[in-house]
């Protein structure tokens, strides 16, 4: 690796979703709908490579993760209740499986689910072990430069070869410090 982070392929060529929430010159570039559209044909063609198809109850649970937020499944049961609990799990670990959902814990207890980074963007994670708290983090790319370098070196002592990394510091968030 020449110290920048490892590229990963764009599956079928789709552009990668743009958070809702998210200002850049990409989110400008696309109106949300279409953001919105384009998000639904890429999980459609993961979804099918698995042999799953896009349900209603998937594309709900879709809509509210492109909001930008890690959500538990009491807060996806709360924002659609027209989605419940048992099926809230059903749908995540499919979505999980066909690699458009992210499972984030910090602990058992407290489980989050985001989108897929290589439907979104790279970031990181701090969770708080005492209330579950996610806070999503985009570091500089100097500090991503520095972390390629160092998964290089961890990994070539073990004749391994890395991919990808995910980075989610566990601690107390500011609130749960006082």
């Amino acid at each position: 690796m020449s110290g920048s982070p490892p590229k990963f392929p764009r599956p079928l060529g789709l552009k990668k979703f743009t958070y809702a929430n998210e200002t850049s010159s990409k989110a400008a570039a696309m109106s949300s709908a279409e953001s919105l559209r384009a998000l639904h044909e890429l999980v459609e063609v993961h979804l099918r490579r698995v042999d799953q198809r896009y349900t209603s109850g998937r594309r709900a649970i879709i809509e509210l993760l492109a909001l930008g937020q890690p959500m538990s499944i009491s807060d996806i049961s709360l924002a659609d209740p027209e989605v419940p609990r048992s099926s809230a799990y059903r749908q995540l670990s499919d979505l999980q499986r066909a690699g458009v959902v992210r499972r984030i814990s910090a602990s058992d207890e407290f489980a989050r689910f985001e989108l897929a980074e290589d439907l979104t963007h790279h970031h990181h994670h701090l969770l708080c072990t005492s209330c579950g708290r996610v806070i999503d983090v985009t570091p500089s790319q100097a500090f991503e430069r520095t972390v390629a370098t160092m998964v290089t070196e961890l990994t070539a002592q073990r004749g391994f070869r890395a991919i990808s990394h995910a980075l989610d510091v566990t601690g107390h968030c500011n609130d749960c410090q006082r």
